[in-house]
């Protein structure tokens, strides 16, 4: 099959976005130097809508605009956040994830300008997210912070906190490094105090079905041990049938013996109740493995938690 020379790659225009693009071309270039690439960049709804993403149509709102320049022939390839993709419901029609690029840090990060830990924070303390997630976790953990809808980009939510806002900011640590601005974090979460989001630190690459040439030429750029454990959360995410407003966490991990595990949370937004799920598949089948995670929090009762929830 012939190799295209070019490769037009769309992705949201925030600087985040852009800076992993050009990892997307950095080892593509390593892979195949023949093939050139072009970045076609979009704004999103999510990107230009700043209230509350459950009223633009939850996290696709990050993602349909990219979507629609793929499948209109505009673009080749897009580079996603796989947090930001929806996974309780498929993939645009047309569309294919080629490849899972090499996991980076799934945990929070806190960023506090006085340089205090998590633990440390006097009650009242202003933390600025929008994430339901973190919010839930934050209330059941440390209920006597405060938290303060924060969105926008990380370098807007820094301005933010710079502008007084919040007194604290909690953002995705690898979302730090992409941007060059590992400096300011404070502290990182482990995954036992701040459950990560389903998918947390990892770039997927989405191609039109049919345009085998890009598949092929992007495939190599997979990363096993990512592609096993992102199927697992994003089934699980997809069996529990969770909207954009419901607190889930969960992380997959894959050991060097080819194990792989999930871990995975439900919450009440007030952080009152948790359900909790972990389970082992050694080489079981990466979906199989979520399937049964989520069946094991429905068992618990997650259903109606999260249908509970308005969205």
């Amino acid at each position: 099959m012939a190799t295209p020379e070019l490769i037009r790659i769309v992705s949201r225009d925030s600087p985040m976005a852009l800076a992993q693009v050009e990892r997307v071309r950095t080892e593509l270039a390593a892979l195949h130097p023949g093939i050139a690439t072009e970045v076609v960049p979009v704004k999103t709804t999510g990107d230009k809508w700043l209230g509350d993403l459950s009223l633009v149509e939850g996290k696709g709102a990050f993602t349909k605009e990219v979507d629609a320049a793929l499948l209109a022939g505009e673009a080749d390839l897009a580079v996603h956040c796989v947090k930001d993709v929806p996974a309780d419901r498929p993939l645009p029609a047309g569309t294919v994830f080629a490849a899972f690029l090499e996991r980076d840090d799934v945990r929070d990060a806190l960023v506090h300008p006085g340089g205090l830990a998590l633990d440390q924070l006097p009650a009242g303390t202003r933390i600025g997210t929008s994430s339901v997630r973190r919010v839930a976790q934050l209330a059941a953990s440390h209920p006597h912070l405060d938290c303060v809808p924060f969105r926008g980009n990380a370098n807007r939510r820094l301005e933010k906190l710079a502008a007084g806002e919040a007194d604290a900011l909690l953002l995705a640590a690898s979302g730090l490094e992409r941007i060059g601005r590992a400096d300011v974090i404070t502290e990182i979460l482990s995954t036992d105090v701040m459950c990560p989001p389903i998918g947390a630190g990892v770039l997927a690459l989405q191609c039109r079905e049919g345009d085998d040439a890009t598949v092929e030429a992007v495939a190599g750029l997979n990363h096993p041990d990512t592609y096993r454990e992102t199927t697992a959360e994003r089934m699980f995410l997809h069996v529990l049938q969770g909207h954009c407003n419901s607190p889930i966490a969960g992380f997959a991990k894959a050991q060097r013996n080819g194990d792989l595990s999930l871990r995975a949370c439900v919450f009440t937004p007030d952080g009152k109740t948790v359900l909790n799920a972990h389970e082992w598949a050694g080489p079981l089948d990466p979906a199989t493995l979520g399937t049964s995670v989520a069946v094991s929090l429905l068992r618990q009762g997650a259903r109606s938690l999260i249908d509970g929830i308005a969205h």
